[in-house]
């Protein structure tokens, strides 16, 4: 069962131990995600570079790989530091963007969900659905599907690469092969702010660095994603003073934010 008191130990665990997240990442979001992880609590480092991605990793607390801006280089880079995470335990969230916008997205995303055996897959339901169906496709990086029709994709993935799958949307639903919660806290501007979907993966990575579980790694972080969505919603006029107000949010979040606007069911 999920409960804040757990969520506010993950926070406090990365806010103590500030766990190095390595970041493959895209040109888009680096500083947006690098940003976000300094302002819960984690160390970010963003490298992608094929020399050096393997001795990385192996300081890392997690690996997260965002697949927004590929290239050769970039993909051979991300199956190196990824094969070395498996070698050495560290957890891996992959983020799958674009996945069905092209075949190249597509078989990358495939590709690496299969060889690197990731922790934690976390994407929009149209990029989640691509990872186990031909004919999947997507808007871009946006999703034409919802979270809720897509519940069976995601237990699919979930079956398949022997994962937790976390799908972002209205309702965030986490799965894994026996358990399933939906967390309803967000904002309705958070979806007209570029790189957000970017930066819950990258949150994700922060907690899946401090905790074993990586269900409930997963669960926990879109839980503070949302919840400091929410508190930047109510303060900021438009989505330029939304970004900044939600920065705030992660650094000065407290247990009592938490307990009060938690909305998260296992079911």
């Amino acid at each position: 069962m999920t409960t804040a008191s757990a969520v506010w130990r993950d926070v406090v665990r990365i806010r103590e131990t500030a766990p190095l997240v390595h970041n493959i990442t895209n040109y888009v979001v680096m500083n947006t995600t690098a940003n976000a992880l300094l302002a819960i609590g984690a160390s970010p480092v963003m490298a992608h570079a094929i020399d050096e991605v393997e001795d990385l990793v192996r300081l890392a607390g997690a690996l997260v790989i965002n697949i927004g801006t590929l290239s050769p280089a970039w993909v051979d880079a991300m199956f190196r530091a990824g094969r070395e995470a498996s070698k050495k335990g560290i957890p891996i969230v992959l983020d799958p963007v674009g996945a069905g916008a092209t075949p190249y997205r597509t078989d990358t995303a495939q590709r690496l969900s299969r060889d690197v055996s990731p922790a934690i897959i976390r994407g929009n339901a149209s990029e989640i659905r691509a990872l186990v169906q031909a004919d999947a496709t997507a808007r871009g990086v946006d999703s034409t599907h919802s979270t809720e029709e897509s519940v069976d994709h995601a237990r699919r993935v979930a079956g398949q690469y022997r994962c937790t799958v976390s799908m972002s949307g209205a309702t965030d639903i986490i799965v894994s092969s026996d358990a399933t919660t939906r967390v309803g806290n967000g904002h309705p501007i958070m979806p007209r702010i570029t790189g957000l979907g970017c930066t819950a993966t990258a949150l994700t990575g922060a907690f899946a660095a401090v905790n074993p579980s990586a269900f409930d790694a997963a669960v926990h972080a879109m839980i503070v994603m949302g919840i400091a969505g929410e508190i930047a919603g109510e303060r900021a006029a438009g989505p330029g003073s939304f970004w900044t107000e939600f920065l705030d949010a992660l650094y000065a979040l407290q247990e009592s934010d938490i307990t009060t606007r938690m909305r998260a069911s296992d079911r």
